[in-house]
């Protein structure tokens, strides 16, 4: 594992009691073409993560070793556990979310919208209820670098929820322009959201936005939570605090639940997402362009 020192900001002193300020930056596995998609399975003590243009889903385990778990990946990008424990993925290739169960076999949980395919889904997450919310931007589809080049059949970019129940499909929020990665509040009543359509238009802010949730889970408030000032937001977690950690280009930017940003840990790659792991929860393993690199802080998951 390579160190990284020196690699905090602290913007805000609270930032302090978050962080670990002896603990190191270590570049724990590299080599890959674009990563994303980190997901912690505590049963098996192992990260699952995408290398989406190498068409390959990647297996880490604590102690450093890197094998490949399933290859073609259909272009999977980002992956969550469901409340099973199952693997929850987004994939490019077909335009769909998948669940792996446990007999290793995969089962399309969702590929189209009102008979029309769906975009190139990009995040996943899923609700206490079971409920599967995810992100439906362009970019799988954009060239062949991370899809298959296509002209989009939905009128929008949308964040969907898939209702655990009846496998209905509802476009829950249609005004972003990509929208991409997404969490929850550890009481499920705010849902955020990043949009990131700046990669194309820099017209477009890099923001957070944060939805509030009534108790049937539908929206009644949306507003700006936070800006990410260097590149975009893509992939973010929430511990279980309520801090929101996202992803940027030089690093991982902290928020409290106010939208005050606290500190930042600095990457020497673009981020693209991040995950809580470890064996007690309190490492957040980090997908970085070419590489995935691993820190100790002083903050667990919310779930």
């Amino acid at each position: 594992m390579i160190p990284y020192n020196s690699c905090y900001q602290i913007d805000d002193p609270r930032f302090k009691t978050l962080i670990q300020k002896n603990a190191c930056l270590h570049k724990v596995a590299t080599g890959f073409e674009w990563t994303e998609g980190p997901v912690w399975f505590p049963a098996h003590q192992l990260l699952l993560f995408s290398d989406i243009p190498g068409e390959r889903i990647m297996r880490l385990t604590p102690d450093g070793h890197v094998s490949t778990f399933r290859q073609p990946s259909n272009y999977a990008n980002g992956h969550t556990r469901d409340t099973q424990g199952r693997l929850v993925s987004c994939q490019h290739g077909t335009r769909s979310v998948t669940r792996t169960e446990a007999d290793g076999t995969v089962t399309v949980l969702a590929d189209r919208y009102e008979g029309a395919r769906l975009n190139s889904p990009n995040d996943v997450i899923v609700q206490s209820s079971g409920a599967v919310w995810f992100t439906d931007p362009t970019y799988g589809i954009l060239s062949d670098y991370e899809g298959y080049a296509a002209d989009p059949e939905q009128k929008a970019r949308n964040v969907f929820r898939l209702d655990p129940d009846t496998g209905a499909l509802e476009a829950m929020i249609t005004d972003f322009v990509q929208p991409n990665g997404l969490a929850f509040s550890p009481d499920e009543t705010i849902l955020y959201v990043a949009e990131s359509g700046s990669s194309h238009d820099p017209d477009v802010p890099s923001v957070i936005r944060a939805f509030q949730l009534d108790c049937d889970g539908r929206i009644v408030a949306d507003s700006v939570f936070a800006t990410i000032d260097q590149g975009l937001p893509d992939g973010m977690r929430v511990d279980a605090a309520g801090h929101v950690w996202s992803s940027a280009a030089d690093g991982i930017h902290c928020f409290r639940p106010d939208g005050t940003r606290l500190g930042k840990i600095l990457v020497p790659e673009v981020v693209s997402n991040l995950c809580f792991g470890g064996s007690r929860g309190n490492r957040l393993f980090i997908t970085a362009t070419t590489s995935v690199y691993k820190i100790a802080v002083n903050a667990r998951s919310a779930i």
